[in-house]
């Protein structure tokens, strides 16, 4: 039997490594635009944090996002992703 190879990312918040599952993408789509992929589908560069909102706190406070797309996310763009993660939970 060939055992099914689970894809491992790494939250951007904690640092710790999960299955890809387990955390909620964030994409930096062509045009520019931050949003949360609850998908996963979304076409753009992708950064993963787990669904709570310690980590996303962690990685706004560390900048982790502002750096894995290399610009400058507004206030109110980390406020949607809390509201919705919170809505997840």
């Amino acid at each position: 039997m060939h055992k099914k190879k689970i894809p491992m990312r790494m939250c951007t918040g904690c640092g710790e490594m999960k299955p890809k599952k387990e955390l909620v993408r964030v994409v930096k789509s062509p045009e520019d635009e931050v949003s949360l992929d609850l998908t996963g589908r979304k076409p753009g560069r992708g950064a993963y944090v787990c669904k709570s909102i310690d980590c996303l706190k962690a990685a706004r406070k560390a900048r982790k996002f502002e750096r894995a797309f290399s610009c400058k996310i507004p206030d109110e763009i980390y406020d949607r992703m809390e509201e919705e993660i919170a809505h997840d939970e």
